[in-house]
């Protein structure tokens, strides 16, 4: 399509333009007598003595030569210079024109001057543009009448030679005659073809033209040229996209769709469906809308967030088997996961093992807020044993039973055996004694889950009854008063139950003790010697044991004798020297 930038003629007569065939696609300096080019001369008519003719210069950018659009652009000129073939016929002012923009509509004035034809042309004076001109649609013929009948005028109103109207808004184009002669009058004018590039799409240029033969026969015609436009881009309206689930999130590919419309010229080209693909969140897809006349629209959906990859689960078992492996009591295992992308939603709830058996093991899995779901994770190997092993004592002191010192049966060993994780080492037996008073004795055993079992017996052992000391020594508390130096048989007897004991070895010890003879005294313990070469022995005829004491050649001072059986049980006597 050539679209042509038309201004609006004033003649007082004109005759019909040429249409031009040229597919040069040069800019056309065209006038505005009418809508013709080169298929016919332009004829501006005038009379003799008449008033002086006008016709409007314009420039039709023909968007070709290599350079789209107006020729003219930034400071860049057209100059060309105006001449009439006949002088004597017409004149023709002003003689040089200036073109600074496709805006541009100078006017030129024709005066007639004689009867008889004259051509008016164009031809180039300068030219600072990249492109090139095509001057000869600029060329008309003055025909000068005599002056017997005023030429009519003829104009267009509605549109503007040169102008650019939206597609679909095209004002109406109209003739408006005035004749002298034969009055006023419009209807509207005959528009052209649409032409250019883009025509099947109804924008290019577009001509109006209007003709008009008054009563006396003089024609006047008038045409105007503009551009037929689409400058509003088309609608783009965004229509669906693959859902997320209720954490924002998908697990596999987005498809996001549009749909495109435009009024005016029409949808040439459009992407109306993206799929993203990509791991990724707070990802965008953007559709986009073409028309005819090379306008866009895009709209872009964000917050696409996609996470194809399952997290990672793990298993951890609570509380931690003991350094045998095993456990005694119930083993939680609980499940966490890992996930790079958008985060673990949730993860199967802990289990509890609770029964007793060795390789126990438990699963469970995690998803992701995506829904992804991972690899199943398993704590294995969990050994639990509640069950206390058997232990019992072998041998030793009968429970609850009585024994006098020195007739305790020996220590008892023990037996014990576990069913399930095992004993962890042998089983030990402690609380063994032979003292006087209450024992109890225990074997102990730990399985290898950390069970203890015991079993236990107590007895009592019993003390020795002492009988003496014998005369010629008191007791109960009585001072016997010896002279010092002299010796003092220590008689006694010992009884484990009715039984006399009679080795001397049941003597543990004989003590010596300087007491304060008031009773304040400091004290002073030596051990008892005996004399004349006899020991402690057993006197059988008597039946009873003899210590003979040697006193302290000390005068004046207290003692007090204290014999100890080997059961820790003793009898005193208090002796004073004289």
């Amino acid at each position: 399509m050539k679209p042509r930038v038309l201004s609006r003629a004033m003649a007082l007569s004109a005759v019909a333009l040429l249409l031009t065939t040229s597919v040069v696609w040069a800019d056309d300096i065209s006038n505005n007598l009418d809508a013709s080019v080169d298929a016919a001369p332009e004829v501006m008519p005038l009379n003799v003595g008449g008033v002086n003719g006008t016709a409007g210069l314009y420039v039709v950018p023909q968007n070709g030569d290599g350079k789209n659009g107006c020729n003219l652009t930034g400071s860049t000129t057209l100059v060309v210079s105006v001449s009439s073939s006949n002088t004597s016929v017409a004149t023709v002012s002003p003689a040089s024109i200036t073109f600074g923009s496709c805006g541009d509509t100078p006017t030129l004035t024709v005066t007639p001057v004689s009867q008889g034809s004259a051509t008016i042309s164009l031809s180039q004076t300068s030219n600072s543009t990249a492109g090139t001109f095509d001057l000869a649609p600029a060329t008309f013929t003055v025909n000068v009448a005599p002056p017997a009948n005023t030429a009519p005028q003829v104009s267009i109103t509605g549109v503007t030679g040169g102008a650019s109207y939206e597609i679909g808004s095209v004002p109406a184009a109209t003739c408006q005659v005035t004749d002298a002669e034969d009055g006023n009058s419009s209807f509207a004018a005959t528009l052209s073809a649409i032409s250019g590039p883009l025509a099947a799409y109804e924008l290019g240029a577009q001509t109006a033209s209007c003709s008009y033969t008054d009563g006396g026969g003089l024609t006047a015609s008038a045409s105007v040229t503009y551009s037929i436009v689409d400058t509003t881009a088309p609608t783009i309206t965004f229509v669906s996209r693959t859902a997320a689930n209720g954490n924002g999130w998908n697990s596999g590919d987005v498809i996001v769709n549009w749909s495109c419309s435009d009024s005016g010229s029409g949808v040439v080209a459009a992407t109306v469906s993206q799929m993203v693909s990509t791991e990724g969140a707070n990802q965008s897809a953007t559709g986009t809308c073409t028309d005819n006349a090379g306008n866009n629209a895009s709209d872009t959906q964000t917050g696409i967030n996609i996470d194809k990859t399952a997290p990672t689960a793990s298993a951890s078992a609570a509380p931690a088997a003991n350094t045998n492996g095993w456990n005694n009591t119930d083993v939680t295992v609980s499940f966490t996961g890992t996930d790079n992308l958008s985060g673990i939603d949730s993860c199967d709830p802990a289990v509890v093992l609770s029964s007793e058996g060795a390789g126990q093991s438990a699963s469970g899995v995690c998803t992701d807020l995506a829904g992804n779901m991972s690899a199943s994770a398993t704590a294995s190997g969990i050994n639990i044993d509640k069950t206390a092993p058997e232990v019992s004592l072998v041998g030793g002191p009968a429970d609850g039973a009585s024994y006098y010192f020195g007739f305790v049966p020996a220590a008892p060993t023990c037996s014990a055996s576990d069913a399930l994780s095992g004993l962890d080492g042998s089983c030990s037996v402690t609380g063994y004694g032979t003292a006087v008073g209450s024992h109890t004795v225990t074997a102990s055993v730990t399985d290898l889950a950390g069970n203890t079992a015991s079993a236990s017996a107590s007895y009592t052992v019993l003390a020795w009854t002492l009988s003496g000391f014998y005369q010629p020594v008191d007791m109960s508390g009585v001072f016997n008063v010896v002279k010092g130096g002299s010796t003092v048989p220590l008689k006694f007897e010992v009884f484990a139950g009715t039984t006399e004991l009679t080795n001397t070895a049941v003597v543990k010890s004989f003590v010596q003790t300087k007491v304060a003879c008031d009773g304040s005294s400091p004290t002073d313990e030596i051990e008892v010697t005996t004399t004349g070469g006899t020991n402690l022995r057993y006197d059988t005829t008597g039946g009873q044991f003899i210590q003979n004491w040697q006193t302290p050649k000390l005068p004046g001072q207290c003692y007090r004798v204290t014999m100890t059986t080997q059961d820790d049980s003793s009898i005193i006597a208090l002796f004073k020297l004289k």
